[in-house]
């Protein structure tokens, strides 16, 4: 097998950049707020070291294999690029992205967006099916197997389709490491048990966007920028099928949030803030909207700032 690699580019500023997808995993429940799932990373990871987060992750080489398309089901690299809103990003890597969204949930959490080629879900209820699809999830982790390789071995396709774009985010240009990343959500599989990996994480959570804002407020968790404020939106919605809804008609447009010093210590602006600088990226005003995420007291929190 070819090594794995992460793909990686350079911005105008010479800066290095690992194009990345995150899922938003959900689901419903009875009379109640649908809840999303998250993982806490390791305190000894390099990035984002103790924070709860989505699973997700880099861009692989293998994500773009042109023979992954044959296992593809669903979406077009057309209707991909559309729902993306990055008409200039190659074919290969419009569906890159989906793939990888689907190769890290399955890594990270377990739960793989995929069907069986006749069309049936795959279904890890059976010990002997559940013992194989977990030894797949190790050698895929360690780069021993191929999304294309599982297909073959199990003769399923991939659920494109199941995946709807939802953000897009990039790492500011302060942090030495960064990431270029589109959210995604997607509704739980109704056969499918999520679990982190014990690896790069050390537990995980099934917990309604209310739920998290709070345990984040108490200092109980730790949510950065990007999750914060997506789990602030999505705290907005009373259901999985009106986010879904929203999310289908939305454009999406790219958040590169821009450093800035403040006197309990520093926080980010983001590309409608009043006061952004960074031309490029700006984007027009959003009244009423938080426009900047600070640390104070050892936690991230969105701040409304006045556009008048």
């Amino acid at each position: 097998m070819k090594p794995f690699y992460s793909k990686e580019r350079k911005f105008s500023d010479g800066s290095q950049v690992y194009d990345a997808a995150t899922v938003i995993l959900l689901r419903e429940r009875d009379h109640a707020p649908f809840e999303f799932f998250l993982m806490r990373r390791h305190r000894k990871q390099n990035f984002m070291a103790s924070a709860f987060v989505f699973p997700g992750g880099r861009l692989d080489e293998a994500d773009c294999d042109p023979d992954l398309t044959n296992y593809a089901h669903g979406l077009s690299v057309e209707e991909a690029s559309l729902k993306l809103n990055e008409p200039d990003l190659s074919k290969k890597k419009v569906l890159g992205l989906f793939f990888t969204a689907v190769r890290e949930t399955f890594e990270e959490a377990g739960v793989l967006l995929a069907s069986e080629a006749s069309g049936g879900d795959v279904d890890f209820g059976n010990g002997e099916t559940e013992t194989r699809f977990n030894a797949y999830r190790m050698k895929i982790h360690e780069h021993e197997m191929s999304l294309t390789d599982l297909a073959q071995a199990e003769d399923i396709c991939f659920r494109l389709d199941l995946l709807r774009p939802y953000a897009h985010w990039i790492t500011p240009k302060v942090e030495s490491k960064r990431f270029d990343t589109r959210f995604l959500l997607a509704r739980m599989p109704s056969n499918q048990v999520p679990i982190h990996d014990s690896i790069e994480l050390t537990e995980s959570l099934w917990i309604t966007p209310a739920d998290a804002l709070k345990r984040q407020e108490a200092g109980e968790i730790l949510l950065m920028p990007p999750t914060l404020k997506t789990t602030e939106e999505l705290a907005e919605f009373s259901s999985i099928d009106q986010l879904f809804k929203e999310a289908a008609s939305r454009e999406i447009q790219t958040i590169l949030p821009q450093a800035f010093q403040t006197p309990e210590g520093f926080g980010v602006k983001l590309p409608y803030d009043p006061e952004y600088t960074l031309t490029d990226s700006k984007l027009p005003p959003r009244p009423g909207e938080p426009s900047r995420i600070v640390m104070v007291d050892g936690r991230w929190q969105t701040i409304i700032v006045d556009n008048s």
